[in-house]
């Protein structure tokens, strides 16, 4: 059972602030153990105020040597503005010196002929990477947002994804927020890194969080079902804690 514990700040500036700092702090550290480390990027509002947060974050990390992921992804072209991928290029990836043989983005809709091929060649890609892991951690950290209805990366109450097993990605094909075709790590993934954050901020979550931490089905809130093999930690703001 791996160790869980709360971060409480006062609104999403501060949650933002702590995880950019808490990641650079960690991050360097397994640099200074002489590894590199492996992170999973996730998307929404308190993610993108991290990723600005890290853009101006200084200290010894270098960013050219951390292996990034992405959770989830929107399936649509790669210039779309939907795009995870796009949005963390410009506000982090394109100004933190990253080496492009390092990150590894989830297909876009105009790179390969369906979703099920981008499924299918994530999963190989992630297979490649996690080949010699056995049954240790293949990510670092791992970072999720949260949903107000309890999803996480794109893992939504209610869809057969919720229940797969034995795949690394999944096709969503009817996401209940557009735009509805998705790519998504499922929790035979999600749950290999030796560490897992989950973000949240805002009243909207509260319910939503008191849910996943109450240890509720995972067909009603999926985020109850992610967890880190070494730590959990849930950062949040007042407002989302508030249910707690």
């Amino acid at each position: 059972m791996s160790d869980l514990s709360l971060v409480i700040e006062a609104d999403a500036s501060a949650v933002a602030a702590t995880v950019a700092n808490r990641l650079v702090e960690r991050l360097c550290a397994l640099q200074a153990e002489g590894q590199v480390p492996s992170l999973v990027l996730t998307g929404g509002t308190i993610a993108d105020q991290v990723h600005r947060e890290l853009a101006q974050a200084g200290g010894d990390l270098d960013w050219s040597r951390v292996e990034l992921w992405w959770g989830d992804e929107r399936f649509v072209p790669r210039d779309d503005p939907d795009r995870n991928e796009g949005q963390v290029r410009t506000t982090f990836l394109d100004q933190v010196g990253v080496d492009p043989a390092r990150v590894h983005p989830m297909p876009a809709s105009d790179q390969v002929p369906d979703i099920a091929a981008a499924a299918a060649s994530y999963a190989e890609e992630l297979a490649r990477h996690t080949a010699d892991s056995g049954d240790d951690a293949v990510f670092d950290i791992v970072m999720l947002g949260i949903g107000p209805d309890g999803h996480v990366a794109s893992l939504f109450p209610g869809h057969a994804n919720v229940h797969v097993k034995g795949r690394a990605v999944v096709a969503e094909t009817s996401s209940p927020k557009p735009p509805p075709a998705r790519l998504s790590m499922t929790y035979d993934v999600l749950n290999r890194g030796s560490e897992l954050w989950v973000l949240a901020a805002g009243e909207g979550k509260a319910e939503a969080v008191a849910r996943a931490l109450g240890d509720g089905p995972v067909d009603q809130t999926p985020a109850a079902g992610v967890r880190g093999l070494d730590r959990t930690i849930w950062f949040l703001d007042t407002a989302a804690a508030r249910q707690l």
